[in-house]
């Protein structure tokens, strides 16, 4: 029975830790002393599109752990070092997926841990974490992986870990270049969580809504075709229209993970979404002034939380 490391247990991670302990000995790395022990003494619930009990084991010491033939890292983007470096002499001759936003994880996965191997990866399963012991699985669209270039990874691995999650209820697809893939998701994900994170509104009708000179369906629309002129800049033909997949998200009223991020004032994943666009084009040699702008503008967002408390304690200090 293969061994498989989950590392970041929020909604997405609890999905991947619970159906593949359905095929596999899965175990799972925590931040909290409550949450391993809830994960160890009731286990796991699913429910929604699945409904079942699992029961993977969870440590929050990295030297409780064995060494793992896969890992699935399902953190934000920007906590993929913090979270993932205390595990990565785990995997000696194993294989790691990303199954995060953007672009860039892999690449830390591959300087933490360089006698594995690394597996690049891209879900659209979704769902909502209501303990640490119950995740509700809403959305059941396939993960795409395949194998990180720059690792030398095996296809035969990508193919094992795919078949892994379709026999444990999940939907997974193998694919010899996932970077298709990966910026059809890279495109979309980095125009809504933009505009959600400088407007605050959800991945709402607004998004898609094209009929009114105000409508932010325009906006939307110029950051995706200039998201796939970087795209095609670059050699990659899309796996999926980032456009549709927009109008479809737009009917569904749901927060993007930057929204959640700017309103409770902490770091979001711009330099992996829009920023990372921003970067490719400028690396590429083709314009791309609205990423660029956005990013920039959301960076600023950042600073300024940091600049107003700083302020405050200084005006503080001189009143006192």
């Amino acid at each position: 029975m293969k061994r498989i490391l989950i590392v970041g247990a929020g909604a997405i991670g609890s999905l991947y830790a619970a159906h593949l302990a359905r095929v596999a000995d899965v175990w799972v790395f925590v931040r909290r002393d409550d949450h391993m022990r809830n994960l160890n003494d009731r286990g796991l619930r699913v429910t929604g599109r699945n409904e079942f009990h699992a029961h993977p084991k969870a440590a929050k010491d990295a030297q409780e752990l064995p060494n793992f033939d896969f890992g699935i890292v399902a953190t934000k983007a920007n906590q993929t070092r913090e979270a993932f470096a205390p595990v990565a002499h785990l995997f000696p001759h194993g294989a790691v997926l990303s199954a995060q936003n953007g672009l860039g994880s892999e690449e830390i996965l591959a300087e933490l841990m360089p006698s594995g191997y690394v597996i690049r990866g891209t879900t659209f399963m979704s769902g909502t974490r209501f303990a640490d012991d119950h995740v509700h699985y809403e959305l059941n669209t396939a993960t795409w992986m395949g194998p990180f270039e720059p690792a030398n990874t095996p296809f035969q691995m990508v193919e094992e870990l795919a078949a892994l999650l379709n026999e444990s209820g999940l939907k997974a697809e193998a694919l010899r270049d996932a970077r298709p893939a990966q910026w059809s998701k890279l495109i979309f994900n980095a125009s809504v969580n933009a505009v959600s994170a400088l407007t605050e509104l959800p991945h709402s009708p607004h998004f898609a809504a094209e009929a009114e000179f105000s409508d932010l369906g325009h906006l939307l629309h110029a950051l995706i075709e200039e998201g796939k002129t970087v795209a095609a800049a670059l050699g990659i033909e899309l796996h999926e229209d980032p456009w549709t997949m927009n109008c479809i998200g737009a009917q569904t009223n749901h927060p993007p993970s930057m929204l959640y991020d700017v309103r409770h004032r902490q770091t979001t994943e711009v330099d992996f979404l829009g920023g990372a666009i921003a970067r490719e084009a400028q690396h590429a040699g083709v314009p791309a002034p609205l990423n660029t702008a956005l990013y920039r503008l959301i960076k600023g967002r950042e600073a300024s939380w940091t600049w107003k408390k700083e302020n405050v304690l200084e005006q503080v200090d001189r009143s006192s």
